[in-house]
């Protein structure tokens, strides 16, 4: 049985309009139908583009965001209809790492009252000292001085900073930990101390992440299993090999064209598909597939009317698209029917390269005639003046001279 499980999670925001009554005209499907299963010990990866409500499932998962509908089953449990005062024993054992690991740290508060509020809230450890003891083991774990415990956040770095929210959410020794951008917010050099961290931290304390990100290099870094999320709904969900190796959903395909390849033989030679136009408001989804107004190989029939559920199509590689087999086995073109283009073919690209670079060569031929040294003509006239110059200084001279030797003899 999974550790924790969403059955068909919705997550609605009511859109409210008027002074007085307060109505409400519409709602956001920011989460619309999301059923995934996390192993004890294993790593979810969720990814997706901004505003494809990843961020809310995983608030969704601890209760910061209400749920409209369905379940989130942990360890046997349904929280989605625990009473707030079970649901807090709970949050002991569910915590979550933010985005910005300035912003979630009270700046008025020092380290260790930061970390033993958490603690005292769920009665873990006797007293404060017995509690402090316990910190600083914790903060030895995450790379970080027992003489941290005194100073405030504004002192640390950006990834001493994440060190700190990881060890608030492992003071309170959870099974699960939900890591909402980890490392967005920090410098390329730093993710990867993060990364790993997070990984020796797992291997030895047995935790269960699910890791919310939209880089996919990180992702397929430390993911078992990694679900895509595309307006509200999961569209694809595979092993992190297996997805990497050979993305099915036309919209985990658009993604993966887009991570460059350090090979540049590699690069020039692989798919590249680009879509156009930005992502539907979740206010107001498009009918049927979600993905279909920007899908480059969307189709008259079904795409528009229903939408596909998200089933598994061998080696636990779920998809959801009416058209997998079909664009799989190739049956199924690209087509521009929604205005939609989509870039596939290399030869085009590198041609307008070369042209491109043949304009650039021709260019300067083109102005050589415009670059005569109309200059030099000035010059040389220049010279001949400062060369009738020279000899009227040195006749002067010579005549000087010879009236200054012939005087003493006058």
């Amino acid at each position: 049985m999974s550790l924790l499980e969403l059955d068909d999670v919705k997550v609605h925001f009511p859109v409210k309009k008027g002074l007085f009554f307060d109505r409400t005209v519409g709602h956001v499907y920011a989460v619309d139908g999301v059923s995934l299963s996390i192993e004890a010990g294993q790593t979810y990866g969720l990814v997706g583009e901004s505003g494809c409500g990843k961020t809310t499932l995983g608030r969704a998962v601890l209760r910061l965001n209400d749920i409209t509908d369905g379940g989130v089953v942990f360890d046997g449990t349904d929280l989605a209809k625990l009473p707030g005062e079970e649901m807090r024993a709970f949050r002991r054992r569910l915590q979550m790492v933010f985005q910005d690991p300035l912003g979630s740290l009270n700046p008025r508060q020092n380290i260790e009252s930061i970390l033993s509020e958490g603690m005292a809230a769920h009665g873990i450890g006797k007293d404060q000292a017995e509690r402090r003891e316990k910190i600083k083991d914790i903060l030895a774990k995450v790379g970080l001085p027992s003489n941290a415990l005194s100073r405030y956040p504004h002192e640390f770095s950006g990834g001493q900073r994440q060190r700190i929210g990881i060890a608030r959410a492992l003071v309170l020794e959870p099974d699960v930990i939900i890591c909402d951008e980890p490392v967005s917010a920090l410098d390329v050099s730093v993710q990867a101390q993060v990364i790993n961290l997070l990984e020796e931290l797992q291997g030895s304390l047995g935790l269960t992440y699910l890791v919310i990100a939209h880089d996919l290099a990180v992702v397929r870094h430390i993911s078992d299993v990694i679900g895509v999320m595309y307006l509200g709904g999961l569209v694809e969900e595979a092993p992190s090999d297996a997805l990497y190796a050979g993305p099915r959903h036309p919209y985990t395909k658009a993604l993966m064209s887009a991570v460059p390849v350090p090979d540049p033989e590699v690069e020039d030679r692989r798919e590249r598909i680009l879509l156009h136009g930005d992502l539907p408001s979740p206010a107001n989804p498009p009918a049927g597939c979600r993905f279909h107004t920007r899908c480059p190989w969307v189709q008259e029939t079904k795409c528009a009317t229903e939408r596909p559920p998200l089933l598994d199509t061998g080696d636990g590689h779920k998809v959801a698209c009416h058209f997998t087999a079909e664009i799989e086995a190739g049956t199924v073109k690209q087509t521009l029917a929604t205005g939609i283009e989509a870039v596939t073919g290399t030869d085009t690209v590198a041609a307008e390269a070369e042209e491109v670079s043949e304009g650039e060569t021709e260019a300067p031929a083109e102005d050589a005639p415009a670059k005569e040294p109309a200059t030099v003509p000035a010059q040389a006239e220049g010279d001949a003046d400062a060369d009738a110059d020279a000899k009227k200084t040195e006749e002067k001279a010579a005549d000087a001279t010879e009236k200054a030797e012939g005087s003493p003899k006058a």
